[in-house]
């Protein structure tokens, strides 16, 4: 009875394993009767281009410059350096591009110049007064010009003297 009810149920499985695949016959006889497709080309590359640095010759930027190494080395015990126990003049506290010659005035024979600050301020100076950042002492006025000379670090731990000139700004 055991073995009759075995084989009643696998045949009863195996009848069930009659699907019909019609449906997957047709689609695989559609796409093997579609045309073959053609493969894109590889694209073509662009050869990479070499880049040769020509710089390399030249100083790099964070070294000294050559010109205050060799100022250094001709002045190793050279006594510049600003008074920093100097109490700083108003026109310090402003860069020295920021400052603009704008007139001159003479008052009981001493020249002195007016400077404009950059931020709508007129104000007067003679030779002696300092001004801008870096301890920029005025050493000549004239009708035209403002000499200046700045101490400067000299990138090895001294001090240069820098000059620098403030020429009349011309009316726009």
């Amino acid at each position: 009875m055991k073995r009759a009810a075995s084989v009643l149920v696998c045949t009863a499985l195996l009848g069930g394993c009659g699907v019909d695949f019609s449906d997957l016959d047709v689609w695989m006889t559609e796409v093997r009767a579609r045309p073959k497709g053609t493969i894109e080309p590889v694209p073509v590359f662009k050869p990479y281009e070499s880049f040769t640095y020509s710089a390399q010759a030249l100083r790099a930027p964070f070294d000294i410059p050559l010109s205050a190494k060799e100022t250094a080395a001709l002045t190793p015990g050279a006594e510049v350096k600003p008074d920093l126990g100097r109490a700083r003049e108003f026109l310090e506290r402003f860069n020295f591009e920021q400052l603009l010659m704008v007139g001159t005035l003479a008052q009981q024979g001493t020249l002195w110049a007016l400077i404009a600050d950059g931020e709508g301020g007129v104000y007067r100076v003679r030779v002696g007064n300092y001004l801008g950042k870096n301890h920029g002492k005025i050493v000549e006025t004239t009708e035209t010009s403002i000499a200046v000379e700045e101490i400067v670090p000299n990138g090895v731990g001294g001090w240069i003297r820098k000059p620098r000139t403030i020429k009349l700004a011309e009316e726009k």
